[in-house]
């Protein structure tokens, strides 16, 4: 194995020698390598260096086979010998490698290995048309009429993609009052404040706390929902507890639904509720605080076939106040009972009240 040929073997070892566009990379190298060495010695001759790049562009040409698939053997058919391109004029100690290509119709076929490799494959160059088959014909006509109907729908495509742009910035103009004038971005007019639908929440300040025991209109044909003489229609699931006890202010029901949140139920007979259906009617929680703790009471209801109230939330105090909610029932015939359910704490710290009464009257 000559010097040549071992180079080029041993830049195959360090990469990959299957990759046509490396093993273009080695041959580069050897030519650049030959043409070093032929410059360097001033006394080499023009037709010394003419058969050098012979030997090397012959010697490329040997081991490219090596990596080209064999085609079938045509014993009937002679070989063809090597075809060496005619001699490349040299200026000087320098010059260019001739081409070398190995054809015939047996044994391996080589691509030819150009003087000066590019440093990237370059693309094959493409046929005439009158030299290309009818079946390529056809294909290469396709693709042309493809890409002629492509262009209307790339450009209908960027005037919806500018259209749709020009929408979302006026989409983005409308949502931050970009058209509106300085009057009407005048942020000093005040909203009408957001009701509460959900629940509503009665604090204990000012006037809007609790009435007091006589507050409230006397006079009204209240009926009793529950009273610490019929406790036996209140429910209290476990963790929470209702005991009956009195005072110097009377009996009252002490409920507490302790860490757990749950709410103690006080269930309203089928006949309170044929009575309020279909009117407007007001109901009234007569109740305390224990011991002074403040606490946020609330307060759902669940009458059945009419409806029930929302979500009622209260601040109640050590004095004894009514608490009242009013609802306008639908004029349903209830199927059953209901109840009203109180939680005597929502923050869950064990908090307890005093239900003293609850009482219901109407209005057509």
């Amino acid at each position: 194995m000559d010097s040549i040929e071992k180079a080029i073997r041993n830049a195959f070892e360090k990469g990959d020698p299957e990759n046509r566009e490396y093993r273009e990379k080695v041959y580069r190298a050897a030519f650049a390598a030959l043409d070093r060495a032929l410059k360097a010695n001033p006394a080499m001759t023009v037709e010394v260096a003419i058969n050098r790049r012979r030997g090397l562009q012959a010697k490329i040409a040997e081991i490219e086979s090596e990596f080209q698939p064999a085609a079938p053997a045509a014993p009937e058919m002679p070989v063809a010998p090597p075809h060496v391109a005619p001699d490349v004029a040299v200026n000087g100690n320098g010059g260019r490698a001739p081409s070398i290509s190995i054809g015939g119709n047996g044994g391996r076929v080589t691509p030819v290995v150009p003087d000066i490799m590019p440093d990237a494959p370059m693309p094959p160059p493409a046929k005439p048309m009158e030299k290309l088959s009818r079946r390529e014909r056809r294909k290469a006509d396709r693709e042309a009429r493809r890409a002629e109907r492509r262009r209307p729908f790339a450009a209908m495509f960027f005037a919806v993609t500018v259209l749709a742009m020009a929408a979302i910035g006026v989409w983005w103009g409308v949502q931050t009052d970009l058209f509106k004038s300085a009057a009407e971005r005048d942020t000093s007019v005040h909203n009408r404040p957001k009701q509460l639908e959900s629940e509503d929440f009665s604090p204990n300040a000012g006037s809007v706390g609790p009435a007091k025991p006589g507050d409230v209109d006397a006079s009204r044909n209240w009926i009793t929902v529950f009273s610490p003489a019929d406790a036996a229609d209140v429910s209290a699931p476990n963790g929470t507890t209702a005991a009956v006890t009195k005072d110097d202010t009377g009996s009252f029901l002490r409920i507490s639904s302790g860490t757990t949140g749950s709410a103690i139920s006080f269930d309203i007979g089928q006949g309170v509720l044929e009575k309020i259906a279909g009117k407007h009617a007001v109901f009234d929680i007569v109740a305390r605080a224990e011991d002074g703790k403040e606490t946020q009471m609330a307060v759902a209801c669940n009458f059945g076939e009419l409806g029930d109230c929302g979500r009622k939330r209260y601040l109640v105090g050590y004095e004894r106040g009514e608490y009242l909610f009013e609802m306008d029932v639908p004029d349903k015939q209830p199927g059953a009972g209901g109840s009203i359910a109180i939680n005597a704490d929502i923050d869950k710290e064990g908090k307890a009240v005093d239900i003293y009464e609850i009482r219901v009257s109407v209005t057509e």
